[in-house]
Formats: structure tokens, C-alpha cells, sequence
């Protein structure tokens, strides 16, 4: 028997040993902290440019990444500084800043590096989008655990911060690895007796040690004071908005600013924003995806909206050309009116259609598995909202400009808006997505309005033809799929809203969870809701904030 016991015991510790420990004990609640709340802000350095041995950094209060590489070309800057990871940037021709993207996970964020005094460009990375965290709470779910398999789910106490979308779940040992398929962050943690080690990594450079906990107690995410606004300008007086807003009878409502006649009159941040986060726009930046295709157009890099969308794809989706899909044309696509069965949600939404928008990006090649659907319209005849169409259209305008989408976007549009601090959501070829998911400021999303209010120009400045901006805000068809049968522009809603006897139309870009630029012409007015009402049925909230609690405040 004595024997029997150690053979055991020899048995459960080799067994461990191969398999380290069985994740059901692990499947619970984490919780830790984080030590430096500045570790997400990194610097980034590009130092000798031009020279034999130029060098690409990144760090915190430590190294991160120091990646040695040859400058080919000095204008035109390109560095895979670890796999799955890379930086383009474009030297400015005074030769003082440089102006690119790196891409981590599905997102491109923008960097403006600057000439400092020693031969470096200095710049900053906020990798979770914000300026700096709030909390240092961090927190992990470990569900279905069961011998090495499990899910590992992240949340950071500071929920200004969008989130995770982890996968990718190993184990080897008591080693845990995962990563985030939306910032390109790894997670690397160690098994330990009551608890878990947990690294946050770029590549393999360290960003962030935790140490986790089982929890207690309930988690404390957000909860940040609702009573406590961050006011920059308050020209205009709307204490009742205020309130309802500090009472939380309009939750998760984010910012709220406005603009007349080029000048801002209000701009308030609430529930822990401020004004250097860049917000997540979801479809609202559908619209900047319309001025892109407007500026190609502008720039005569196409004919003109009539033609066939076939025209700008590759061979191998050609096959797809049948006599109905042939008269899909770039206007079609602006309009919601391609004809193919792709309508997201609402009346007639097929939701087992392969060119609805939760299942084309579950497929490896989205074009092919958009083409390959179903047309249950004639182009250009009736209108029904779904992200597959201005997908198609980013897919035509990377086809036709000289540098990548990013660049040419950040040339042609936000470097002449003074738009720097952005991210760009991209597809799983790492271009831009036009159906949208862009990050920007809401000050930033009001320099946007202003530009389509001032029929194309900022600042004196032309950046879009009087004639796109026009055609941009003409109603050419009613929305089937929804129940206020919106009109429709080239990615532009149309709505009327009424106060004192009057109606007042609105040019609008929405987002899911309530993100709205309100383009108010007869106002000369432009305004910004952020919020965060993605799964509660608030989405349409700032429609009421506007018309009721900001509208009647508006005078001519």
C-alpha cells in the first residue's frame, strides 16, 4: 500500500508536471492592479533617420521594443517592427514630423511624430485609446475551464476604454497565453497557488506585470462620478440637459458639444470622457468613408459614380459579374442601394444572409463571400441599410490611390482638419474599413460636421468640392429596413425634427450606441453626442436630447 501511494503521488506530480494545473480550479473571477497608470501611454522614437543604423523604439518607464533597421527611403517610412506589427509613416517636406500609422491587432492608430533636438521623432502611442487610465483595477474572467482548455476575458477598471476581443486560448503547462484581437495586446500569465501572474505584452516586449487575485466582492468598472463634468466651453445655457444627464435619465451619455457659424458654444464631457479620448464612432464614420470616396473623386482618380463597382476589383472576384451585379455602381453603394441582400437589421433584414455584416466578417475573404450573395433588388432602386455596401466602396478606393488608403486618407483629409489624435478600424487585410468602427474625438467629429456645413471648405481651406458636398446631402432614397423610413444620402441620414411650430432638417452621421453629428444648415450649427448605449435600446437616444433638451435653446 505504502507503495501504491507513492507510485501516486509520482503519477500526479508528473502529470502536472506535462499538463500543469486543470483550469476548472482557475475558471473564477481575477482581479489585480496596476501599478503605473501611465504604462498604456508609450513613447515612441525613431532615431537616425536616414543613416545606417536607424532605430524604431517604444517604451513606458521601460523598454518595450528597440528594433534596428535600414532606412531604404527617408520620405517614405516602412518598419515591421515585430511580426504581426509594423509602422508607415511619410516624412513632411520641411522634414519636422512624420505622419503615419502603426498597426497592432485591427487597428491602425495614428502617430505624429515630431523633429526633437537630437535626430529623433518623438511621438505617442496610447494603445487603449485613452490619455490615461482612471483606475488601476484590472480585472480578468477565466470561464470554461476544464483541463487545459478555457476563455480569458480582460477588463480594465477604467471602462473609457472600449474593451477587448480576446482569442487565440493556449495553455502549456501552468503557462496561459491569449491576445486581443482588436489592439494586437498578448496576454501571458503563470499558474500559481491562489493566484496568477499575469504580463500584458507587445510582442515580447513587456508593457505591464499584474498580479490577480480570486475576487470577493463585485467588480467596480466605470463608476465614475456622473455629478462631475469636464466643462470647456459653455456659451449656451443647458442646465435641464445637464441635469437629466447628471440624474442619469440619459445614461451613458459621453460628450455633447456644438458649433455656430464655425465658432463652439458648448462643450461638456461627462461620465469620466474627456476631451483628448478618442471615442469610438461605430457607422457614423461611414460618413467620413463618403468624403473619402469624394476626394478620389475630386482628385479624378475615378470617372464618376456611375461606374460599375467590378471596374475597381481584382480578377478573381470577376467571375461574379452576372448582368444584375454588373450595374452595382459606386453610387449604389453610397446609397445603400446595391441590391444585394446584405440589410443588417430591422424590417426585411435576412439575418442568415452571408453579406449581413456579423457574418461576412466571420469569413475569411469578405468581398468574395459579399459578391457570392444573393441580389434581392435591381441597383440603384431601393435603399435598406447594410455595412457590405461601403466595404465594397473602400475596397474600390484602395485600388485606385498610389499609397495606402490610410496615408491617402490622412493626406487628403484629416492633416488639413488638424485631425492627428484618430484610430482607424481595419479589415483582415489591414486596410481601412469603411463600414465603419473609426475612433475620433468629439472635437474632432465637429471639425468633421463644420467641413460638410461649410460646403467643403475648413478654415477657409477647400478640402471637398461644393458639388460632393451637395450631391452628399441629397435624399435620394428612403430607408426600407427602418421604421422612420430615414432618407438617405451618400452615407448621410436625413431627418426633420420640430420645435416652437418649426421643423428643422438634419443632415446626420449615426453610430451604434448613440453617436451623432447633427449637421443643422438652416442653423448654421453643427452638433456632437457620444454615448455608450450599445445593448440597452438607446442608440436613438441623442435624438431626443437634441430635439427636446438642446433645439428649443437654438436661436436663429
Amino acid at each position: 500500500m505504502k507503495l501504491q501511494s507513492i507510485l501516486i503521488l509520482l503519477f500526479t506530480f508528473l502529470t502536472n508536471c506535462i499538463y500543469g494545473q486543470n483550469m476548472q480550479d482557475y475558471t473564477s473571477n481575477w482581479e489585480g492592479k496596476i501599478e503605473n497608470l501611465k504604462s498604456f501611454n508609450l513613447k515612441v522614437e525613431i532615431e537616425n533617420l536616414g543613416l545606417e543604423k536607424t532605430r524604431f523604439k517604444i517604451s513606458n518607464d521601460k523598454s518595450i521594443i528597440d528594433y534596428s533597421f535600414e532606412s531604404i527611403s527617408k520620405s517614405i517610412i516602412t518598419i515591421p517592427f515585430a511580426e504581426n506589427y509594423s509602422f508607415e509613416g511619410v516624412l513632411s517636406e520641411n522634414g519636422k514630423e512624420i505622419n503615419g500609422f502603426i498597426k497592432s491587432g485591427l487597428l491602425l492608430y495614428h502617430l505624429k511624430l515630431t523633429l526633437s533636438n537630437r535626430n529623433s521623432f518623438v511621438g505617442v502611442w496610447n494603445i487603449l485609446m485613452v490619455d490615461k487610465l482612471k483606475s488601476e483595477k484590472f480585472y480578468l474572467s477565466l470561464e470554461n475551464g476544464s483541463g487545459n482548455d478555457y476563455e480569458a476575458y480582460p477588463f480594465f477598471g477604467d471602462n473609457t476604454f472600449t474593451g477587448t476581443w480576446c482569442t487565440n486560448f493556449q495553455k502549456e503547462n501552468d503557462n496561459l497565453f491569449f491576445e486581443d484581437f482588436k489592439t494586437g495586446l498578448k496576454f501571458k500569465g503563470k499558474l500559481l497557488p491562489q493566484k496568477i501572474s499575469l504580463g500584458i505584452y507587445i510582442d515580447d516586449g513587456l508593457v505591464s506585470q499584474i498580479d490577480l487575485k480570486k475576487s470577493n466582492t463585485d467588480w467596480k468598472i466605470g463608476l465614475f462620478d456622473t455629478n462631475k463634468i469636464d466643462k470647456k466651453t459653455n456659451n449656451l445655457e443647458l442646465k435641464e440637459m445637464e441635469k437629466l444627464i447628471a440624474k442619469d435619465s440619459f445614461p451613458n451619455t459621453h460628450s455633447v458639444l456644438i458649433s455656430r457659424k464655425g465658432k463652439v458654444v458648448y462643450e461638456n464631457y461627462f461620465d469620466g470622457y474627456n476631451s483628448n479620448i478618442p471615442h469610438q464612432m461605430k457607422s457614423a464614420s461611414k460618413s467620413i468613408s463618403s468624403a473619402i470616396v469624394g476626394i478620389a473623386k475630386d482628385k479624378s482618380l475615378f470617372k464618376n459614380v456611375k461606374q460599375s463597382i467590378f471596374e475597381f476589383l481584382p480578377k478573381k472576384y470577376q467571375s461574379h459579374k452576372d448582368s444584375l451585379k454588373l450595374k452595382i455602381n459606386i453610387e449604389s453603394l453610397l446609397t445603400m442601394s446595391s441590391g444585394i441582400d446584405a440589410i443588417d437589421y430591422g424590417i426585411n433584414a435576412n439575418p442568415k444572409s452571408p453579406a449581413v455584416e456579423d457574418n461576412f466578417q466571420m469569413t475569411k475573404d469578405w468581398t468574395e463571400t459579399i459578391l457570392n450573395s444573393k441580389m434581392i433588388n435591381s441597383p440603384n432602386t431601393k435603399a435598406n441599410y447594410g455595412s457590405a455596401n461601403p466595404y465594397l466602396l473602400g475596397v474600390a478606393m484602395d485600388s485606385i490611390v498610389s499609397e495606402s488608403l490610410a496615408l491617402f486618407m490622412d493626406k487628403n483629409l484629416f492633416q488639413p482638419l488638424k485631425i492627428s489624435n484618430y484610430v482607424i478600424q481595419s479589415d483582415l487585410k489591414g486596410n481601412p474599413y469603411f463600414g465603419g468602427g473609426m475612433y475620433l474625438t468629439p472635437k474632432d467629429m465637429l471639425k468633421f460636421g463644420e467641413l460638410y456645413l461649410n460646403r467643403g471648405k475648413w478654415k477657409s481651406k477647400r478640402i471637398l468640392s461644393k458639388k460632393w458636398v451637395k450631391n452628399s446631402f441629397k435624399n435620394y432614397r428612403n430607408l426600407e429596413n427602418v421604421p422612420e423610413k430615414n432618407g438617405y444620402g451618400y452615407l448621410w441620414w436625413h431627418n426633420t425634427y420640430e420645435t416652437k411650430g418649426k421643423c428643422i432638417k438634419s443632415i446626420e452621421a449615426r453610430g451604434n450606441g448613440g453617436q451623432y453629428i447633427f449637421v443643422l444648415p438652416s442653423l448654421k450649427t453643427v452638433l456632437v453626442i457620444t454615448a455608450g448605449n450599445y445593448r440597452n435600446g438607446k442608440t436613438q437616444q441623442p435624438e431626443m436630447i437634441f430635439e427636446k433638451y438642446i433645439l428649443p435653446y437654438l436661436k436663429n
